[in-house]
């Protein structure tokens, strides 16, 4: 698992890419929204656009993190989810939890409206 973050207007756009799975990719993603939120950043947007693959583990890591940013005062959205992670939040009723967009632009300025 790689994580790069950018900046675009207000919001840090994290990039992950490979599989979000225990012990591969869920600590990383714990440690950089811990970090990201330590900064002062409250508007976070996860793109999962290169995520092959999410295990139970990783996906409890995409809800802690929900939570977490969400306890602090942040908004977490969700970006180009695979049709596989989409059917994963389908079935876990988990899609009606978070908001995700399809485009970067269209979710960035959604944080503005």
């Amino acid at each position: 698992m790689k994580i790069e973050e950018r900046v675009l207007e207000n919001v840090v756009v994290v990039d992950l890419k490979g599989k979000l799975t225990i012990g591969e990719g869920d600590e990383l993603l714990r440690e950089k929204i811990n970090t990201l939120m330590q900064q002062g950043h409250k508007n976070l947007l996860l793109n999962l656009g290169e995520v092959p693959y999410v295990d139970s583990a990783g996906l409890g890591e995409i809800v802690r993190t929900y939570t977490t940013v969400k306890h602090q005062g942040g908004t977490l959205k969700l970006v180009n989810l695979t049709k596989r992670i989409t059917d994963l939040l389908a079935i876990t009723k988990l899609l009606t939890v978070f908001d995700t967009y399809d485009s970067e632009a269209e979710a960035v300025s959604s944080f503005t409206s």
